[in-house]
């Protein structure tokens, strides 16, 4: 017989957690653009998503909705947050049916929704990678992996797919990206949208027409550029999305900026624009459980 995979280590989550303080720090959803669209180029999510869902319509709507879900995971208590967690894996029992090449699909598949957490794992990592001054050690980032892993076990889902450490992690990431994603049809939508805008996407989740417009102008060509920048390599390749060495510059100039800028930035001013920012783009803005203590 094969012996089983190694069990991946869990490291307690909670407040003053590697994990916890990166969550609740705003920059930990700049690379998050780059994490839907990964989600989307793996074939079952895209086509879980094309049926399931109005993204061709709306396709902001499913991360207006999702996110300060999937952030109040990691942001609240243990018995709250497994609560949330199961909350929604089951708004996932129904997700399933046929892909475009016939192919079966099922989002509770446990690979499947292995991947849509592992794309929220390395966005807090590329987060921390690009957006945080000074580095962290080899030991941070076993510490802050196994706190993802403690993350993912609160979904109750299968664990099988979890690898046992961060080099396992990192190892697996970059096999999906290099050999299983491909450009499905939500993928390519969102990548038409990325590159070019759209004059009938709403961007913004409230404020009507003209303050959505004026959001458009402001903020397409950054998030154009961070969201191609956090990309990995591999993916900007096989998909040929267009990056050029100034590009490269521009966003090394962007991430350098920021991590200078935040220096100066208080820790409950930090943790007051996610607040923020979650209760702007969540659908739950009564419901305050999931922002972090000051």
């Amino acid at each position: 017989m094969p012996a089983s995979p190694p069990t991946p280590a869990r490291a307690p989550l909670g407040p003053g957690t590697l994990l916890w303080r990166h969550a609740a720090d705003v920059r930990s959803l700049l690379p998050g653009a780059a994490a839907g669209l990964l989600q989307l180029l793996h074939p079952a999510i895209g086509a879980g998503v094309s049926e399931h869902s109005a993204f061709f319509d709306a396709p902001f709507d499913r991360i207006h909705r999702s996110v300060p879900q999937i952030w109040a995971t990691i942001l609240t208590p243990d018995s709250d947050a497994d609560a949330r967690g199961r909350d929604i894996r089951d708004l996932h029992r129904g997700i399933g049916g046929v892909d475009e090449r016939a192919r079966r699909y099922h989002a509770l598949e446990p690979e499947t929704f292995w991947w849509a957490h592992a794309t929220f794992t390395w966005e807090i990592f590329k987060a921390a990678e690009l957006f945080h001054p000074g580095s962290r050690t080899a030991e941070d980032r076993e510490r802050m992996y196994a706190e993802t892993v403690t993350w993912y076990s609160r979904y109750g889902v299968s664990m099988r797919p979890v690898p046992a450490d961060y080099a396992a992690f990192q190892s697996k990431f970059w096999h999906i990206c290099a050999e299983r994603l491909e450009l499905t049809p939500a993928a390519a939508r969102a990548l038409e949208i990325a590159k070019h805008g759209s004059d009938t996407v709403t961007l913004l989740p409230v404020g009507g027409p003209r303050l959505d417009r004026a959001g458009r102008i402001v903020a397409e060509r950054p998030l154009r550029l961070v969201t191609f920048g956090c990309l990995p390599a591999i993916v900007r390749d096989r998909f040929d999305i267009p990056w050029s060495t100034l590009d490269q510059a521009r966003f090394a100039a962007l991430a350098a900026a920021n991590r200078q800028g935040y220096r100066m930035i208080p820790t409950g001013l930090n943790h007051w624009a996610l607040r923020n920012m979650l209760r702007y783009i969540g659908a739950r803005t009564r419901d305050q459980r999931y922002i972090p203590a000051a």
